[in-house]
């Protein structure tokens, strides 16, 4: 296997994958460590000890008292200071740089149906970076939420949304900023996106007035959680700038 230094296009695939892999599962049996392993040709326990590495770096898990690797180099900084810099870009490169390690074009790497783009031109172009980005921040966000629901533990990825918390149109800086994100049920995601519940700065949920006063079933899907706290994800804790914005600007509690 490979024994030279990382590349930066080898870092920032490794990165990638560190942001899609629930903390736990990061090891060298890990199906995504071996096909990474495989298409860099290192082998499974150095690109195992290479995400460990980012790990070391991630404030979630230092105030968990989890270090991750002690030692790391300086190049590993850079990339994951990158991405701090500008999710939005780095994170259509990264897979833009893992479709050209497995030899694809990135719409098949990503799982983009070729029927949902559009044939040529700068449509096609922005679009499918549009789904491309989506598709990196709902993986990322399940990832840290280890594939369950912050509010009710559901774990039926069918139903699971990566939500953002400042939405999508509104804050294009932190648009694929997984401190922005949430994993939500289908059910939860309409009901903060519509203002009717929101997570307070300290972490819990918060249900509106109106909701509370709407029919029984309401004692069911949204009053048990009431002022109970949220499960935090492994990494990317949710930012209190995009809480405390959707706590002012979303939240109705009328």
């Amino acid at each position: 296997m490979n024994n030279k230094n990382w590349s930066r296009d080898e870092l920032t695939a490794a990165f990638n994958l560190y942001c899609k892999t629930p903390f736990t599962k990061i090891n060298a049996r890990n199906k995504g460590v071996i096909e990474l392993a495989t298409i860099i040709k290192r082998s499974p326990s150095s690109v195992a000890l290479k995400l460990a590495n980012f790990a070391r770096l991630d404030p979630a898990l230092q105030k968990r008292n989890i270090s991750g690797m002690r030692h790391g180099s300086k190049a590993e900084e850079e990339i994951w200071n990158d991405f701090n810099s500008d999710w939005e870009e780095l994170a259509f490169k990264s897979e833009k740089i893992l479709a050209n390690f497995k030899n694809e074009s990135i719409e098949k790497s990503a799982g983009i149906p070729d029927f949902d783009i559009p044939k040529e031109g700068k449509e096609r172009d922005s679009f499918v970076k549009t789904r491309v980005n989506q598709y990196f921040f709902r993986r990322t966000i399940l990832a840290s939420y280890n594939n369950r629901c912050c509010i009710t533990g559901i774990s039926i990825p069918e139903l699971l949304v990566a939500s953002h918390i400042i939405p999508w149109a509104v804050d294009k800086t932190n648009r694929m900023n997984p401190c922005n994100g949430l994993c939500l049920n289908v059910l939860h995601d309409r009901a903060f996106d519509e203002g009717l519940i929101t997570i307070t700065p300290d972490y819990t949920l918060k249900l509106s007035k109106a909701l509370k006063e709407r029919n029984q079933t309401n004692g069911t899907f949204f009053i048990p959680y009431d002022r109970k706290s949220i499960t935090l994800p492994q990494r990317f804790y949710p930012s209190r700038e995009s809480v405390e914005y959707h706590n002012k600007w979303i939240f109705v509690d009328r």
